[in-house]
């Protein structure tokens, strides 16, 4: 079946939906979806996705601007459209901002080339924003391009990924089509997989990625109304991650490690990919600053796979799909 991702970043819903992957353990099988194409404007992102994603065609440009002729037709169109407009966290958000409306140009693809199905992703605040009525709004003019739909906020950490990410998931399936979408049954819901699947040691060499004495003194100092050291426990999964991740700054939501008292480090990209469900063999072929950034905005990839799996019962209902043990995850690579 063929696939048209759009606001692609890094892929890490292409890799989702096609699978054959593996993180913690387990071998993610891979599913009857192909890409045909990616679209997203950051160049560097694409580039990531391009090392690891068989994508047939990537265009590296702002959605509004991509001619429908370029689209291909397609079966399933996937897209986590920009969410910081929606987000919880940042006070000077504007929910009626041009970035607000981008969901629109999913909409423009679905009128036009009708695919079978569509699955979209964003922030929990998008559900809860002005008390719902902008998350009406937007299913509703799904709706009018055809599309049954069914959402769900779904907890990454209740499906085997070591975070407790929040987010919402929107399913479309085109009217004609009389089957209903059913979200997937939590895999982990009563058994988290801990954030010590993805830091495997507290305490590393490499003193890059330590907090300086200055930044710890400066989160003594702050407000006390501050969100700060958010200090994570290695037996619990991690509070969500950003795209903030290279900060110098302990004076923010983002968690951290304590080392041991005072000692304060970031994670490394390779454990912030593994905090996300990236596996190992997934390459960032940019800089440590624009890998913070990809990752922390990226989709969870075992979190995609199961939204697609259901979606193959749909739509290729002979399909059979697995999960498979395998061996032990190799000792940490930090990203150059």
């Amino acid at each position: 079946m063929k696939v048209v991702s759009v606001f692609s970043g890094c892929g890490g819903s292409d890799l989702g939906i096609t699978g054959n992957f593996v993180f913690n353990k387990i071998h993610y099988s891979e599913l009857p979806f192909e890409i045909e194409l990616s679209i997203d404007i950051d160049k560097k992102a694409l580039s990531t996705l391009k090392e690891n994603i068989p994508s047939k065609k990537i265009i590296c440009d702002d959605i509004r601007n991509v001619d429908l002729r370029m689209i291909p037709d397609h079966d399933v169109l996937i897209g986590g459209f920009p969410c910081q407009s929606f987000s919880t966290v940042n006070p000077t958000k504007n929910p009626d901002d041009d970035r607000a409306q981008l969901y629109r140009q999913m909409i423009r693809i679905l009128e036009d080339k009708k695919p079978k199905a569509f699955i979209a992703e964003n922030v929990k605040g998008l559900f809860t924003l002005r008390k719902g009525e902008i998350f009406k709004k937007i299913i509703s003019e799904f709706e009018d391009a055809g599309y049954r739909t069914y959402h769900k906020l779904i907890n990454s950490a209740d499906f085997g990924i070591p975070q407790k990410r929040n987010r919402l998931i929107i399913v479309g399936i085109r009217k004609d089509i009389s089957q209903d979408y059913v979200f997937p049954t939590t895999t982990n819901a009563d058994n988290w997989v801990p954030l010590s699947v993805a830091v495997q040691e507290l305490e590393i060499p490499d003193s890059k990625y330590y907090f300086s004495e200055c930044a710890v003194q400066g989160m003594r100092n702050a407000k006390n109304n501050m969100k700060r050291g958010l200090a994570q426990n290695l037996n619990e999964p991690c509070l969500t991650i950003t795209s903030h991740l290279a900060k110098v700054s302990l004076n923010s939501r983002d968690p951290v490690l304590l080392v041991r008292e005072n000692l304060y480090r970031r994670f490394t990209p390779r454990e912030a990919a593994r905090i996300q469900s990236f596996p190992d063999s997934f390459k960032f072929p940019v800089s440590e600053k624009d890998a913070y950034y990809q990752i922390g905005n990226a989709i969870p990839p075992v979190l995609f796979w199961h939204i697609s799996k259901q979606l193959c019962q749909i739509l290729n209902d002979s399909f059979e799909f697995t999960t498979d043990s395998v061996v032990e995850l190799p000792k940490l690579e930090c990203i150059e």
